[in-house]
């Protein structure tokens, strides 16, 4: 596992969601956030939790949250800022990415 490149930042709010997320979890579980083919836009945001990190992921740890980036899903969050929002639309992580020339209104969707 390496550390992430620090152009990747979580929120002070985002840290603290995903810590109380991943206290549920057996230890050594980790938050993790994937970019797939798909969505409106033509790429879209997966979130999930793993029991585990994988050897060939990047980690962003901060306050306790343990965030899980796959190596071919870097290259689209580079200079990312990854952000936790609770606001009368509801709750949700919401990505700020610099490398996204569109995005979907639905916040889970961009394309480059």
């Amino acid at each position: 596992m390496t550390t992430a490149p620090s152009d990747i930042a979580l929120t002070e709010q985002a840290a603290r969601r995903i810590h109380a997320i991943l206290a549920n979890e057996s230890p050594g579980a980790v938050f993790r956030i994937s970019v797939e083919g798909g969505g409106c836009s033509g790429f879209q945001y997966h979130f999930g939790v793993d029991p585990v990190a994988h050897e060939e992921d990047a980690l962003v740890e901060q306050a306790g949250a343990r965030v899980a980036i796959d190596p071919s899903s870097m290259g689209f969050l580079a200079g990312a800022r990854i952000d936790f929002v609770d606001d009368l639309m509801g709750q949700s992580f919401r990505i700020e990415n610099p490398n996204a020339v569109a995005s979907c209104g639905c916040g889970t969707s961009f394309a480059v």
